[in-house]
This record gives C-alpha cells, sequence and structure tokens, in this order.
C-alpha cells in the first residue's frame, strides 16, 4: 500500500465525502421514514406483510453487505481508484430502483401483485443495490487518506450530510406528501408522494456525481490474492475478522448508539404528544440536531486528535448516559425545561456518533498490522449489516415497549400512568444504552489513541520497506 502524491487532502474531499451522505439519505432516510407510509396508507398493504419484508431484507442483508464488501475488496485498482468507481456505476441503479418503490398509479392492481412489486422493488433497491454503493463508498474513507487526523475530519463531514439530508427530508416531505381534507385530517397525496420520490432520487445521483468527482483516492492498496490453501472463502474472511476485539467493540458500541438514539426518535411522538401534550415543540427539539452537530463540527477532530476518538467516545457516551438517567429521575414536567436538557444531553453522544465512521477505518488498519493484509470492503460490510440489525431492533422495540406499557392506540388521550411510562423509557433506555456503549469502548475495544498512533506508524514502514 502506498501513497499517492496527487492532490493534496482537503476541503474538497470532505465536501465530496459529506456529499455522498446526502445521496445515500435521499432514498435511505426518505425510505425509512416514508416508505411503510406509502406502502399500507397509498398501495393498502398491511402494515403486518410491510413488517414480513423488512425482516426478510434484512436475511437478505446478511449475504449482499458482506458479499458487496468481499467483491470490493477483489476488485483491481485502476486510474480511479478501487473503491470510488463503484460510485459511477451504482449512482443510477440505486437512485431509480428508489423511485420505482413509489409508483401510486400502480394502486388499483391486484392486492397479491401489489405485493410481489413491493417485495421485488424494496430488496432490488435495498440489498442489492444501495448496498453496492453504500459498501465501497464508506470503505473509500480508508484510502482517501492515511491521517487519523483526516479520516476523522471525514467521519465529522459525513454525519453532517447526514444531518442536512435528515432536516431537508423532515421539512420538505411533510409539506409535500399531506394534504387537509374537507373534513381537517391529514391525508397522503399519492401523486405528489411519487413526484418527490422522483425528485430526491434525481438529486441523489447529482450528489453522487459531486461526490465523485470531489473525492480523491491517494492510498493504492495491495491486489487481494487468494489464500494459499485455495479458494479463501467468505466463512474464512469472517472467522478471521470476527475474532477482532476493535472489530466486535465497534459493533457493539454502535449497535447500543443505534438502540439509544432510534428507539428515542421513535418515542418522541408519543411522548411530546402524551406526555407534555405539546407536539409543536417537537418540531423544535428535532431542529436542535443542528446547533448539536455544528458545535461539534469545529471541535470534534480537534479532540479526538488531543485526546482520541475512542477517548472521547467513552466520556461522551458516559455523560450522555448520566444525564438521560438524571432526566428520568427528575420527571420532568415542563417541555421547555426538557428540550434544554436534552440538548446538552445530545452533546455526548454526537461527538461519539460523529467519529464511528472513522473508527472502523482505524479497525482495518489494525487487522492489516495484526495480519499483514487488509479487508476493507468486508470488514465495512459487516459493520453495515450490523448497523442494519440494530435499526430494526429499535423499530420492533419502540412497539413492544408501547405495548409493554398498555398504550391504547384507540384512545383520544392516554392515562397518566401510560404516559409517564413513555417518559421513563424515553429517559431511561438510552441512558442505560449509552452507559454500556461507554463501558464497551472502555473495556473491550482497544483501539485507543497511543494503538492508533503507533498503527498508522507501523503501517508507513511496512509501505515504504516494500
Amino acid at each position: 500500500m502506498s501513497e499517492n502524491k496527487g492532490r493534496p487532502f482537503g476541503i474538497g474531499d470532505k465536501a465530496g465525502y459529506l456529499l455522498g451522505d446526502v445521496a445515500n439519505d435521499f432514498s435511505f432516510l426518505f425510505a425509512s421514514t416514508y416508505v411503510m407510509v406509502f406502502y399500507s396508507k397509498v398501495m393498502g398493504i398491511s402494515t403486518g406483510l410491510i413488517g414480513t419484508m423488512f425482516l426478510i431484507a434484512r436475511c437478505v442483508d446478511a449475504f449482499t453487505d458482506i458479499g458487496m464488501g468481499r467483491i470490493a475488496d477483489r476488485a483491481r485498482t485502476g486510474k480511479n481508484g478501487k473503491f470510488r468507481p463503484w460510485i459511477l456505476r451504482m449512482c443510477g441503479p440505486v437512485a431509480i430502483s428508489s423511485f420505482l418503490m413509489y409508483q401510486s398509479a400502480l394502486r388499483d392492481l391486484p392486492y397479491g401483485v401489489k405485493a410481489a412489486y413491493m417485495f421485488a422493488t424494496y430488496i432490488l433497491w435495498g440489498s442489492v443495490f444501495y448496498t453496492s454503493i453504500n459498501i465501497p463508498y464508506g470503505s473509500m474513507a480508508s484510502v482517501i487518506s492515511q491521517s487519523p487526523r483526516d479520516r476523522s475530519s471525514l467521519s465529522v463531514f459525513r454525519s453532517m450530510g447526514g444531518m442536512f439530508a435528515g432536516i431537508l427530508i423532515s421539512v420538505v416531505a411533510p409539506l409535500v406528501v399531506y394534504y387537509e381534507d374537507a373534513a381537517g385530517n391529514r391525508v397522503v397525496d399519492p401523486t405528489n408522494f411519487t413526484i418527490l420520490a422522483g425528485v430526491f432520487s434525481v438529486c441523489a445521483i447529482l450528489c453522487y456525481l459531486l461526490c465523485y468527482w470531489l473525492c480523491t483516492e491517494r492510498v493504492a492498496l495491495p491486489e487481494k490474492k487468494e489464500s494459499p490453501g485455495g479458494n479463501g472463502s467468505v466463512l474464512e474472511t469472517i472467522k478471521e475478522i470476527t475474532g477482532s476485539r476493535a472489530l466486535l467493540g465497534i459493533i457493539l458500541s454502535a449497535l447500543l448508539l443505534l438502540l439509544a438514539s432510534l428507539m428515542s426518535q421513535g418515542l418522541n411522538n408519543y411522548l411530546y404528544a402524551d406526555y407534555f401534550k405539546n407536539t409543536e415543540a417537537l418540531s423544535l427539539s428535532a431542529v436542535l440536531q443542528f446547533p448539536v452537530m455544528l458545535i461539534l463540527a469545529a471541535f470534534s477532530t480537534r479532540l479526538s486528535v488531543r485526546f482520541g476518538k475512542r477517548e472521547g467516545g467513552v466520556v461522551g457516551m458516559l455523560l450522555s448516559g448520566l444525564l438521560y438517567v438524571l432526566i428520568g429521575f427528575l420527571h420532568v414536567t415542563n417541555v421547555w425545561v426538557f428540550i434544554a436538557l436534552i440538548f446538552v444531553a445530545m452533546i455526548g453522544m454526537s461527538f461519539f456518533n460523529m467519529q464511528c465512521f472513522a473508527l472502523v477505518t482505524d479497525v482495518i488498519d489494525d487487522k492489516e498490522v495484526r495480519t499483514g493484509h487488509r479487508d476493507d470492503g468486508t470488514i465495512y460490510g459487516i459493520y453495515s449489516f450490523s448497523r442494519k440489525i440494530g435499526q430494526a431492533l429499535a423499530g420492533g422495540m419502540s412497539g413492544w415497549a408501547l405495548a409493554l406499557i398498555g398504550y391504547d392506540e384507540l384512545a383520544a388521550a392516554q392515562t397518566e400512568q401510560v404516559a409517564r411510562g413513555i417518559y421513563n423509557i424515553s429517559t431511561f433506555f438510552p441512558g442505560i444504552a449509552y452507559l454500556l456503549g461507554a463501558a464497551v469502548l472502555f473495556f473491550i475495544y482497544p483501539l485507543g489513541k497511543n494503538r492508533v498512533e503507533s498503527n498508522v506508524k507501523e503501517l508507513k514502514k511496512r509501505h515504504e520497506e516494500s
């Protein structure tokens, strides 16, 4: 592996990498938030069947995520790099397949045909085309630069890209997708749903192309060779990788982060409506993510370079966990006091959230130091699949938790006991999950600041000698 001395790393790479995640989320976040709404309210498909489809898709992802990582690892490095060409190849298929999911003109077809179309287009988009662009995109961070500082800044900019896309979708989509009928109800406009999906798909292609043009792969990876004994099977690679404490640590900590944050987001609609009885405040709480990200974008890279990504993540997750538990015990009844406390609590866990993608590149380097060869794509594929499992679990646990405390979907107002239960779950659950995440980073994940710097020096020495 060698460093390309062409155009130096700079703002172009950061902006390009940010736009790559914006492009991803034009289809991924839109689907995460609205695909169930479209299938159930426009196509008339039962939520039970939609949930079954999500479960099947996650099973397919176990093969496609890791398989795509394997394909990317074994791809030859061309003049445009090893991972970057996949963005150019797959930006069209992923955007088109995303648009095909939201075809309101098909809503009058027989139920079985609509269900089959739903399964085919969703799995084609998410488990095939989205995977084929997201895995190389995530792996590309390790070859844009070898510098821990540069990789940290790429992780920060990627997180900001996801935030920008999330705010845009959360603001624009409700205005376009819903309209008020004569009775004052908010109902879905099928045609506008399809048009918005098309607009987002075009925007995704443009952002992918900008990512391709602005980012440069500087680190030339050695060509992947087969194992001496034969075929170097996927199972052999997975067995070797999953024996890594570093990979186990980053997977467990990311799972806990996703469970805490997504569970909290999933319950917020119920918390603000049934406990605080103030849904207007919910919009403000979502907008507060923006200043949190801006604050961290200004300081997180400096903090990670000075103190270490792992060390900063431990402190951040610990502080967030303690604050969420404290908020739980306080049983705050003033919604504005609650929002202010949550704003502070979000800062700690957001530091780790902005650095977690950079931690994956540290895991990749550590494997090369230990074994003498790399599996950038395969490692990122395993990490990506674990995040999807966390997202699926968070969605299911939100519903299970509400059922456990006796939430009544048909009631105009919940009992005080149920409202208090929603508050407790919304505060204590993320608090405990963040504390466990801090424990995983401290006791299991081994790549502290000194070891990361040592690995970087060792790899530079090996590459200079080779």
